[in-house]
């Protein structure tokens, strides 16, 4: 069974397996701060708790605590290792915290994955005078991969490669 669970600061929800929904509903400190009902969608799209407490001495100290990474540690731990150690999505839907979903990766693969900031809203396509520019980073350098007279053209020609080169990992666009 999958539940949903809102999220105070928007209408998104975050989807969870069952036997995750649990273990936070009966972990005794997870249940103490009511981390489930306080879950808000961070602004990097993902699903956080976050809470200031005041301490003895006047101060504050704020605890921020990830739902994808703090299920990564305790369910998916083995996966760990000092290449892999940042927490993604599998699907790109940071708020599908389902097991299936949730990985490690390398900084390379996470990078890979993040959304384009091209005009063109394909990774790897940039537009140059009526024609488009395929590229694709190889070992931190930028490879041309060729000029073509659709932006679609150009992103199935970045596809092909980085499927070729990175496998499962690499960045794929999807066609509009």
């Amino acid at each position: 069974m999958i539940y949903k669970v809102k999220l105070k600061n928007s209408d998104d929800t975050v989807m969870l397996d069952d036997h995750v929904y649990d273990w936070i509903e009966s972990d005794s400190y997870l249940h103490k701060i009511d981390f489930i009902n306080n879950l808000r969608k961070h602004s990097s799209g993902c699903a956080v708790f976050q809470k200031t407490w005041k301490k003895a001495d006047g101060s504050y100290k704020t605890e921020t605590i990830y739902l994808h990474k703090i299920i990564a540690e305790k369910f998916l731990n083995e996966q760990k290792n000092k290449e892999r150690r940042l927490v993604g999505a599998k699907n790109g839907d940071k708020l599908d915290c389902r097991l299936e979903n949730i990985i490690y990766r390398s900084r390379s693969t996470a990078s890979r994955q993040r959304k384009t900031s091209s005009k063109t809203g394909y990774t790897g396509v940039y537009q140059e005078h009526n024609r488009y520019r395929a590229v694709i980073s190889i070992k931190g350098k930028s490879v041309h991969l060729g000029m073509f007279d659709t932006p679609e053209e150009a992103a199935a020609a970045y596809n092909k490669i980085s499927k070729e080169l990175y496998g499962e990992e690499g960045k794929i666009n999807k066609f509009k």
